[in-house]
């Protein structure tokens, strides 16, 4: 199993999922500016959309998408209960989840890491991000994780998007759910390993 992986970026969720499940993989560096592998190779000869993550099974099939591809390495390590069962309401539930990370907060942050928008319209983007952020919050009250007492990859995929916030000027230090959250998976070995991993600590 190949994960293709650029140090930051969101692929930097399947990464710890990796590792939160114990699962054997190759993790290779991309350059999302360059496009090219460490070793020079063109990386859209290997995924033609060019970003990642890209997953290459130990069946040789592909799989792009973070919210796809955490749930695809969960499955494979049941034991470890980083997915709900496949089919449940807690599965849909977690989905939902992953979704919401994936459209409201992900690609909603990309504007701010993009040189063509225009700077009247990014306090726009960081208030609404605030906002959904805001109504994250409120759903971590009383809760350890997001979906209750379980750590799951929704978890990871929202840590790793909401660390982001710190190079686009979008302050999440009020939101104390949200925070306490974040310090929890922090200290957790399998995140401390990935983030060493990716030269990000």
């Amino acid at each position: 199993m190949k994960l293709y992986y650029s140090p930051g970026a969101c692929s930097l969720a399947p990464h710890i999922v990796l590792l939160e499940a114990g699962l054997c993989g190759q993790t290779i560096k991309v350059s999302t500016k360059t496009h090219q592998l460490e070793d020079g190779s063109d990386y859209y000869s290997i995924n033609p959309l060019g970003y990642v993550p890209f997953l290459l099974t130990d069946s040789g099939q592909t799989l792009r998408e973070t919210a796809v591809i955490v749930q695809y390495l969960a499955d494979l390590a049941p034991q470890k209960q980083l997915i709900p069962a496949s089919g449940s309401m807690a599965r849909y539930q977690l989905q939902s989840w992953l979704n919401f990370i994936a459209t409201e907060l992900h690609q909603g942050l990309g504007p701010l890491f993009r040189p063509t928008t225009p700077e009247d319209y990014k306090p726009l983007v960081r208030q609404r991000v605030l906002e959904r952020l805001q109504w994250v919050d409120e759903q971590l009250a009383g809760k350890s994780w997001l979906s209750g007492e379980q750590f799951s990859v929704a978890d990871v995929y929202l840590f790793v998007v909401s660390g982001w916030t710190q190079y686009v000027e979008v302050d999440i230090s009020g939101l104390k759910n949200l925070v306490a959250l974040r310090e929890r998976i922090m200290a957790r070995p399998a995140v401390q390993a990935a983030m060493k991993a990716e030269g990000l600590i």
